[in-house]
């Protein structure tokens, strides 16, 4: 049981990681676009972080979701 937690533990920290660099590397970015969402549209984002929140939580994501958290019999 100890091992899939190290396992998520470490894919989050990495990612968070990754997400406050990306913070700090948009500081400075101008070109500003609106994500249209099913419902309803959002503010207007940088581009950059658009791009880098969607590679983000989709490297989060898929780690997760490909572990094996279940016991071999």
């Amino acid at each position: 049981m100890r091992f899939p937690f190290k396992k998520i533990f470490f894919n989050i920290a990495f990612n968070s990681c990754l997400f406050l660099i990306l913070i700090v590397g948009i500081q400075n970015s101008s070109n500003k676009a609106k994500v249209n969402i099913v419902v309803a549209e959002t503010i207007e984002l940088p581009v950059s972080f658009i791009i880098g929140s969607s590679f983000i939580a989709g490297s989060l994501f898929g780690s997760i979701f490909s572990m094996n958290l279940y016991k071999k019999k």
